[in-house]
């Protein structure tokens, strides 16, 4: 009798354990980039760039791929360059960039939920928006649901 108190007793302190670490498994809501708005608001407009002196095509137009998780705190975490397109040395400009986005909760989120997203960043982009859409399409990602 005594043996099965201490087995219920482990299994429920198992249970519990499971039970509060369970959320640092869970993933994430996958956004994508067109409708974080509903989630989370970009607060800053700028940010602070060095690009090289010299590397391979980086005059060339062309975009990178950044995918981040925005945490309940509003700050992009594990930070990741997913493509590269035409293959740069421009891609950890583009990483550097995401790093420094801070968010606020859109009126929605009140929970502050993270979610998980990307951002295009274009470069030597020409001004016409039809070019520059048909530039940056090649550096889309699927699996980010509408």
């Amino acid at each position: 009798m005594k043996s099965i108190s201490s087995l219920a007793r482990q299994v429920i302190v198992l249970a519990l354990a499971l039970g509060c670490v369970a959320p640092l498994f869970a993933q994430s809501r996958k956004i994508n980039e067109a409708n974080l708005y509903r989630y989370w608001i970009l607060l800053n407009r700028s940010v602070t760039l060095e690009a090289p002196n010299s590397g391979h095509n980086l005059m060339t137009p062309g975009c990178a791929t950044v995918t981040y998780m925005v945490g309940s705190d509003g700050i992009p975490r594990d930070v990741q360059l997913a493509k590269v397109v035409p293959q740069s040395d421009l891609g950890s400009i583009a990483t550097n960039a995401v790093k420094q986005f801070r968010y606020g909760p859109s009126l929605t989120n009140g929970k502050r939920e993270p979610v998980s997203t990307y951002y295009v960043v274009p470069f030597n982009s020409p001004d016409d928006p039809a070019a520059r859409k048909k530039l940056m399409e090649p550096c889309q990602l699927s699996g980010y649901p509408e």
